[in-house]
């Protein structure tokens, strides 16, 4: 344990902190951080690209997470060390803004990281590392737009080989020729034109997953698909050319509020009385048919009276539908959500082809599909296992996104790591424009972006010294495009293969992996106060943060 005790003018230690914090400073807290957040890139690191291993991560439940995500890997192993938590926070941002890049961005900072420490041990103070990396990331960021290609936003051949490129690394590599043709669709379907391009709001995919079949049997539903079953064994389980009436409230008589008794001396009372509540449902019910619906989705309750009316009267009906499932069918079918059954009127009513409950594995699942113009469609993922249908549901999750990030921002660059060796080739000819210690920052940042086909290089076996040196040879010659290929563990044109990605996800990993290498360098203290009453925080032995370099 320590206060910070400084000696007064008369000799009086002065405590600052609080019994039981600890401070570190300086060199100490810089060595701290700088390994932390190595160790972490050095976790995802091989999981980066096509040949990239997967993580295994068994939470504190024994919930099994099987994933070459970046941002699922970091955000299931419960990092403790502050710095370590940052590298977390930029991998979650990265997945949140762009949905891809998430291991790059971490394997990119760490290397930044790295390549700043060498320059620290040679006295060369953290500011000037910092805005050296600055500005070599503005710098690369300015190369990578000049040789982006511009596409037309909504290039459907493009979009499926930014789609494929992304699956390419994942589980579902295997299929991923099929699977990105059902992204971009969807993608397609829900995109919305505006005068400076498209929007796409990613919500309005549903991606629903089962575990059983194979990946190929994954569908692209025109409509959405309902994880509820028909509320009564007497309804109708298939209707075509269905008129859907979507009700927010529910089939119900409701209680009053307030305590009421009511005294019934005499049978013909009480069957008085429960006629009453059954007029009552049926009229909601006859207030529903008379519209002409004979779809109904319920987000509240109903009652089994009500159920029974609706069955009599041929109406497929689903209750407790989650509001996102409301609104998302609102957009598929046309309908409109109606709050109070007085307002409904057949304006109201939307249209699909066919409205299903169909069995999926042991469950049943109402479909909604054939929707003419939707705005919102499904994907039902399958697979043979739990652990499959998760990962590929990741996947889709990251090629949905690159697929809206081109659409919103249609400007595209090979992958492979062939515009990170062809930035890091621009910014070596540039740091001969800067003057002083700013000049070893921007050689160092040249450097750390290379990490990028240098790593893709490792994960597929191949030679690390050879790769590097036929790479610079490649793109000094000026061919830009030149990466690795890591299926064939060669140097070559990546463009001619196909693989391309988005020009907004190598942006977003630049800027994030410089924000988060700067603001790790520019710490050179570390206070920790102690928890009340009890020792210090973390478990952390009393020598101050010495002992967490290696805690993870």
């Amino acid at each position: 344990m320590m206060s910070i005790q400084q000696g007064s003018a008369g000799g009086m230690p002065v405590l600052i902190l609080k019994e039981g914090a600890t401070q570190t400073k300086g060199k100490d807290a810089q060595k701290n951080n700088i390994s932390a957040a190595k160790l972490i890139a050095e976790i995802v690191r091989t999981s980066l690209g096509p040949r990239g291993m997967d993580k295994m991560l068994v939470d504190s439940l024994g919930d099994v997470t099987i994933t070459n995500d970046g941002a699922t890997i970091l955000k299931e192993i419960d990092v403790q060390h502050p710095a370590g938590k940052m590298m977390v926070e930029i991998s979650k941002a990265t997945d949140n803004e762009v949905g891809d890049g998430t291991t790059s961005v971490v394997v990119l900072a760490g290397a930044l990281i790295e390549k700043a420490e060498e320059l620290i041990s040679k006295d060369v103070h953290p500011t000037v590392i910092v805005d050296g990396y600055r500005k070599s990331a503005v710098k690369s960021i300015e190369v990578l737009n000049n040789i982006a290609q511009k596409i037309v936003g909504n290039e459907k051949e493009q979009l499926t080989k930014i789609a494929k490129t992304s699956m390419q690394t994942k589980l579902v590599s295997k299929d991923a020729d099929e699977l990105a043709q059902l992204v971009v669709n969807a993608a397609l379907q829900v995109s919305e034109k505006t005068d400076s391009g498209y929007k796409v709001d990613i919500d309005d995919v549903k991606v629903e997953k089962k575990a059983g079949g194979s990946l190929r049997d994954t569908k692209l539903i025109k409509g959405i698909v309902l994880d509820k079953e028909v509320v009564h064994g007497g309804m109708p389980k298939r209707i075509e050319k269905a008129r859907i009436a979507l009700i927010n409230s529910a089939l119900e008589i409701e209680k009053t509020e307030f305590d009421a008794k009511i005294n019934i001396s005499s049978p013909d009372q009480m069957n008085l009385f429960l006629e009453e509540e059954n007029k009552m449902l049926k009229n909601m019910v006859d207030k529903i048919i008379s519209t002409g619906a004979n779809v109904v989705v319920c987000q509240k309750g109903i009652d089994d009276i009500a159920q029974h009316y609706l069955a009599k009267s041929n109406v497929l009906t689903v209750r407790r539908v989650k509001e996102s499932d409301m609104t998302k069918l609102a957009r598929a079918t046309g309908a409109r959500v109606i709050n109070s059954l007085e307002d409904l009127t057949s304006r109201d009513l939307g249209s699909a082809e066919l409205a299903e409950e169909r069995k999926v594995e042991t469950d049943k699942w109402v479909f909604i599909e054939g929707c003419k113009h939707p705005k919102s469609v499904t994907i039902l993922i399958r697979g043979g296992s739990q652990r499959v249908v998760d990962e590929a549901e990741r996947s889709f999750h990251d090629a949905l996104m690159v697929t809206k990030d081109v659409l919103e921002k249609p400007a595209i660059v090979a992958g492979g790591g062939a515009p990170e060796a062809y930035a890091s080739f621009k910014l070596r000819e540039w740091t001969n424009t800067l003057s002083g210690r700013e000049q070893l920052a921007a050689e160092k940042f040249a450097e750390a972006l290379e990490t990028i086909p240098l790593t893709l290089a490792e994960n597929a076996g191949m030679d690390p010294i050879d790769t590097l040196a036929d790479l610079r040879a490649k793109q000094g010659k000026g061919s830009k495009w030149t990466g690795i290929d890591a299926r064939s563990a060669k140097v070559t044109d990546i463009y001619k293969l196909e693989i391309i990605e988005p020009l907004s996800v190598k942006e977003q990993i630049i800027k994030s992996a410089t924000e988060v290498a700067s603001m790790i360098l520019r710490i050179d203290d570390v206070i920790a106060s102690s928890k009340s009453g009890g020792g210090p925080p973390g478990g952390m032995p009393p020598g101050g943060m010495g002992g967490m370099g290696g805690e993870m």
